[in-house]
């Protein structure tokens, strides 16, 4: 009976319990979803756009040229001979880094 009535004097919630829990999301959402959502986006282009001729480096370090663009691989040409690597084992940062696109003349 006690249980009841400490339970029957309580207010209700309402949307001062939920704020907290939205704010906890929203903030999440921003700092840390959202920006890696944008850079999977951004990979995903990027290795669509790679084309034969272009210079990679792969996510294991191997510097090589793309010789044949695949649906989902690549054949490269490395100082050793040819080989072939799957697409997402290309890495963006090491690329970009190492090879810098040439400015137009």
């Amino acid at each position: 009976m006690l249980n009841h009535i400490i339970l029957a004097n309580t207010p209700p919630q309402g949307l001062g319990g939920i704020l907290p829990m939205l704010l906890i999301f929203v903030v999440l959402f921003f700092f840390m979803i959202w920006p890696q959502m944008r850079k999977q986006k951004k990979a995903k282009q990027y290795l669509s756009e790679l084309k034969k001729g272009d210079h990679i480096v792969t996510t294991g370090g191997i510097h090589a040229k793309i010789v044949t663009v695949g649906e989902t691989t690549f054949v490269l040409e490395t100082e050793e001979g040819k080989m072939k690597a799957e697409k997402g084992a290309v890495s963006m940062e090491m690329t970009m880094a190492a090879y810098p696109k040439a400015k137009p003349e």
